[in-house]
């Protein structure tokens, strides 16, 4: 995934605490850095809009900063698969559809940095997608869906406060061109996850069809916040965040990591969530070992006709049966209220 006013950039880095870079992981990814207000860009941006504010979950109070929130009580919660290897949960649930299926479109992707994956290779799995944030800029969507983009994540916000610049125009771009869209969150280390989860709530909209919304948890060595807290300390944030998002959209969200902070802090925990792993040098089983997975980005280097920046790479763990069964249980029937953006 990827990551302003000097004086308050100036400001929010003095106050905030110092940690060191990761090296030598070669699963890192190679992008420009997340933003969260306080780390200045060599690469001009678009003007941030105006936030877009939706009103706080039930029982949220604005001025709440505890670590983990009251019970949860409504609304009722879908279950939610978790694909392994291979994906018998999945393909074992009842089909729940809305509406007729959409077409799956083949992989006709290149890749700048190919990966020899042998017989993991990820173009056998039947279901690719893509994750977008400003940095890919304009996007032709009807291209990108054509090239073999079923599904997208694009990048909402990080922080507490800061909210991707395209999020709007990617947003309602996808949607028009018939992609399975879903909104993510890049964790900011230096502010609580209840903090976190209300500021992805007021900017992300809550719609029927829309895919879980997605936590990114990973070290961002160009961040102007240089914590590390204890891995204990991140899982509270990381609940609480899980916990406020889940209430409100009423689906689990999914975590996205990658492998230093994965075996850093969250090996054996949130075995109740689904996860979308990074890994772009092996198989997931070869570097999550006994991890379950539903989302395989393998790439931070593909080309795709309709895009003219390198864009991440993505699959789902299954067949197209089961990815219509997935869909039915976790996004289909899904969300509530009106799509804000599909008319402007």
């Amino acid at each position: 995934m990827r990551v302003l006013g000097l004086p308050a950039i100036l400001v929010a880095c003095l106050a905030l605490a110092s940690c060191s870079a990761i090296s030598g992981d070669p699963d890192r990814p190679i992008r420009p850095p997340e933003t969260t207000g306080s780390v200045a860009s060599s690469i001009p941006a678009p003007p941030e809009p105006e936030p877009i504010q939706q009103p706080l979950p039930e029982g949220v109070p604005p001025d709440t900063v505890a670590m983990v929130p009251p019970p949860i009580s409504k609304p009722p919660l879908r279950p939610v698969a978790l694909p392994a290897e291979p994906v018998a949960a999945v393909m074992a649930a009842p089909m729940v559809r809305s509406g007729p299926r959409e077409r799956i479109y083949g992989r006709r992707f290149r890749d700048a940095k190919p990966i020899n994956f042998g017989r993991a290779s990820p173009r056998a799995f039947a279901v690719h997608g893509v994750d977008v944030s400003r940095w890919q800029g304009d996007i032709d969507w009807q291209t990108l869906r054509q090239q073999g983009a079923n599904f997208v994540f694009i990048k909402a916000t990080d922080g507490g406060d800061h909210l991707d610049p395209l999020f709007k125009r990617n947003w309602r771009g996808a949607h028009e061109a018939g992609l399975r869209r879903g909104a993510y969150h890049f964790f900011y280390w230096c502010r609580s996850g209840a903090e976190q989860a209300r500021w992805f709530i007021r900017n992300v909209p809550r719609i029927p069809g829309a895919l879980p919304p997605v936590l990114d948890v990973e070290w961002n060595a160009d961040s102007a916040c240089k914590r590390r807290p204890s891995p204990s300390n991140i899982r509270d944030n990381m609940q609480a965040f899980l916990t406020i998002v889940e209430r409100h959209y009423g689906q689990r969200p999914i975590i996205y990591t990658a492998p230093g902070f994965y075996h850093d802090n969250l090996e054996g925990a949130f075995l109740d969530y689904p996860f979308w792993l990074r890994s772009v040098a092996r198989h997931p089983s070869q570097v999550f070992e006994g991890r379950k997975w539903v989302f395989w980005q393998y790439s931070g280097s593909g080309l795709s006709q309709g895009v003219g920046e390198k864009i991440d790479l993505n699959v789902f763990n299954g067949s197209a049966e089961a990815w219509y069964r997935w869909l039915g249980m976790n996004a289909d029937g899904g969300g509530a209220g009106q799509d804000r953006y599909a008319s402007r």
